[in-house]
């Protein structure tokens, strides 16, 4: 058979080489910008967030184009690049021939706190009112800022009890930059006897043993949720082979928190040493500081305290790494935190193995809460039985109670462990607010559950609340008023857990979006409800998806006659209820 001429060939046809590789074409220009804008900044995977923040700060939002200089740049596939921007709620994706976002963004705060202060009426308010040419108005998850609810964020600059007016005077004045912070320096630190401590462990006078023996006698836990004994994790940790590392979650994304930024604002030096100490308690190669990205005033406190604990010796240059979150209220979640510090989408990882064992790029890793440490050098200073004779009703120990709702002083309250409820709002926020009655409270944010107003006398602590189907968690206190809606509330905490869902196993992707869904019914199906929440509890890789029923668990064991009042029906009628009354 004669050979056929490749012209008129169809397989010859079909094998012709490509002249460009498939996909989108490297932009040169795309390439320079980054190139310039990223000059002297290291490649390697664990930068990829920071680098996409460069191009988001720079360009107020994040183009394909830069996308593909970004990967082409660090040496990942563009598929890794796209996934984690993607993963981000800060992160602006423009595709290609799209228009970029205006070069204003408001964000209006929708946590609890903040919609029971009118968030969802100002929001409305500020979308009528703006340009979307030049403005545009988001809904955004809790900023931590509770006690001044309702809050607004514009550019970088936040804004507590936000009113339009407000809001339109402070887009005249254009200042959009993080508000100023007044923060204690280094030489004020020092001249209270701070990093004493550090100092005198590193020149040999003291021993970490001798401070774990302290935070065991105190019985300092971790504050940011789980409660593990402190001196018990160190020691696992140093248990595992070198190379180890430390990492402080400073995620503190729990709606109803805001305890870590109070601390961090204050005394940042305080929670430098007590983190440095507690690197040293686990011999660790490096220090990793990750803070959310709704405190952008406290990134520039925290550069500025490194830098001088650097410069007076405390701490080697480049052993501190402060790291920016991108919004993500799961990687509160240690192992999914990890993740995100190593430049991937925060999502959490299956356990065994944990954190303590392959954690930060696969080694031993202690990862502990901002207010964890900075308790560290005040109970060397003041000794274990100075802390551990605070408490009441049989508790040990403070807790910082990041307190709001409906009572007359929100705020940061450092009160006795195991204060009850009542004695909190009474003795420490002024009572309820004028006009209001004490209904319902949340012991411990949106993911600790709600109690009644007849159950204001239990301790709050850890381990005293898990029988009434709730935890204290975070100690983030919000309290609920007898003009307040109990199925607004469900479904508010509810669309948070939906939003915030990794979507990474489908109990938790699914079942958000489900319950959320039965709770906008008048009429609720409690046996479906139940059965839901279980199947959330008992079968999601990690906590959000675990405590994401509680509030709703909540309702159907205390409130059902409260909510017949407010037009729900349960269906059947719920069994197992208590009354709230």
């Amino acid at each position: 058979m004669a050979d056929q001429h490749p012209a008129t060939d169809p397989v010859a046809a079909r094998r012709k080489t490509r002249g460009t590789p498939r996909g989108r074409q490297l932009d040169p220009a795309a390439l320079r910008e980054v190139e310039d804008l990223l000059a002297g900044r290291s490649r390697a995977r664990d930068m990829l967030i920071e680098h996409l923040h460069a191009l988001q700060d720079r360009h107020g939002h994040l183009a394909l184009r830069h996308l593909r200089a970004l990967a082409h740049w660090m040496n990942l596939p563009m598929a890794a690049v796209y996934e984690t921007a993607t993963f981000y709620a800060h992160f602006d994706i423009v595709p290609d021939g799209e228009i970029p976002p205006p070069a204003v963004t408001i964000r209006v705060c929708d946590s609890l706190s903040c919609e029971l202060a009118g968030a969802r009426t100002l929001h409305s308010a500020l979308a009528a009112e703006v340009d979307p040419a030049e403005i545009r108005v988001l809904r955004a998850p809790c900023m931590g800022r509770c006690d001044v609810a309702p809050v607004i964020e514009a550019g970088h600059r936040h804004l507590g009890h936000a009113t339009p007016a407000a809001v339109r005077a402070l887009l005249r004045a254009g200042d959009l930059h993080p508000d100023p912070i007044g923060w204690q320096h280094l030489p004020d630190y020092e001249a209270g006897g701070g990093y004493r401590l550090l100092r005198d462990l590193r020149g040999g006078s003291i021993t970490i043993e001798q401070i774990s023996a302290v935070l065991q006698d105190a019985g300092l836990r971790g504050l940011g949720g789980a409660g593990f004994p402190t001196f018990r994790k160190w020691a696992f940790v140093r248990a595992e082979p070198a190379p180890r590392y430390m990492v402080i979650n400073a995620d503190e994304g729990e709606p109803g928190t805001f305890k870590d930024r109070h601390y961090l604002e204050q005394a940042p030096h305080r929670f430098l040493e007590g983190a440095l100490v507690s690197a040293l308690g686990v011999d660790a190669a490096a220090l990793y500081i990750y803070l959310r990205d709704e405190y952008p005033g406290l990134h520039a406190v925290l550069r500025e305290a490194i830098a001088e604990a650097e410069a007076a010796g405390l701490a080697a240059p480049g052993f501190i790494h402060l790291r920016r979150g991108a919004g993500a209220y799961i990687c509160g979640e240690e192992s999914a935190l990890i993740e995100s510090l190593e430049g991937k989408p925060g999502k959490p990882r299956h356990r065994p193995p944990f954190v303590a064992q392959k954690g930060l790029f696969d080694r031993p890793t202690l990862v502990n809460n901002v207010e964890t440490v900075y308790w560290i050098p005040l109970l060397w200073q003041h000794g274990a039985d100075w802390f551990a004779s605070q408490g009441r009703h049989g508790r040990k120990g403070l807790r910082s109670f990041s307190v709001s709702g409906r009572v007359a002083r929100p705020g940061v309250h450092l009160a006795p462990a195991g204060i009850t409820l009542q004695e909190l709002v009474d003795e420490y926020c002024g009572g309820m607010m004028e006009g209001h009655r004490l209904l319902a409270y949340l012991p411990g944010g949106a993911s600790g559950g709600i109690l009644p107003a007849n159950r204001a006398d239990i301790p709050l602590d850890f381990d005293t609340l898990q029988p009434h189907g709730c935890f204290i968690g975070s100690a983030a206190v919000i309290v609920i008023s007898d003009q307040d809606d109990l199925r607004a509330v469900a479904k508010n905490l509810m669309a948070f857990f939906a939003d915030e869902s990794c979507g990474q196993c489908t109990p938790c992707r699914v079942g958000t979006e489900k319950m959320l869904g039965l709770l906008a019914c008048d009429e609720w199906d409690a046996d479906q409800l139940d059965r839901l929440a279980r199947v959330m509890q008992d079968a999601s890789i990690c906590g959000l998806g675990q405590a994401a029923p509680n509030p709703v668990t909540s309702l159907l064991r205390f409130f059902p006659a409260e909510l017949a009042k407010q037009g729900v029906t349960l269906r059947p009628a719920a069994a197992n209820t208590e009354s709230a009354s």
